[in-house]
């Protein structure tokens, strides 16, 4: 059986990123009858890192962009991304 996307994503932004807070949540039934909720499901992730220190909102969406690439293409089909440093809390 494979792992729920949830803890996919989980792993996947842990690993890359070392969150000192991590939050996702699944947003997915919000969005049921848009044409692409049959392709994966939408996300909310909140996220706190060191690596995002000094990098700027776009930069730091790409960062989590790329941890979680692999499931972009079925998984996942969208996500909402709140990415914050240590200073700046959740």
């Amino acid at each position: 059986m494979d792992e729920p996307v949830m803890a996919q994503l989980r792993g996947a932004l842990e690993r890359a990123l070392a969150p000192a807070a991590l939050e996702i949540v699944d947003d997915s039934a919000r969005h049921a009858g848009h044409p692409g909720a049959r392709g994966g499901g939408h996300f909310r992730v909140t996220l706190v890192s060191e690596a995002f220190r000094g990098r700027s909102q776009l930069e730091r969406h790409r960062l989590v962009y790329a941890a979680v690439a692999p499931l972009m293409s079925g998984a996942v089909h969208a996500l909402n991304i709140i990415a914050r440093t240590p200073e700046e809390g959740l």
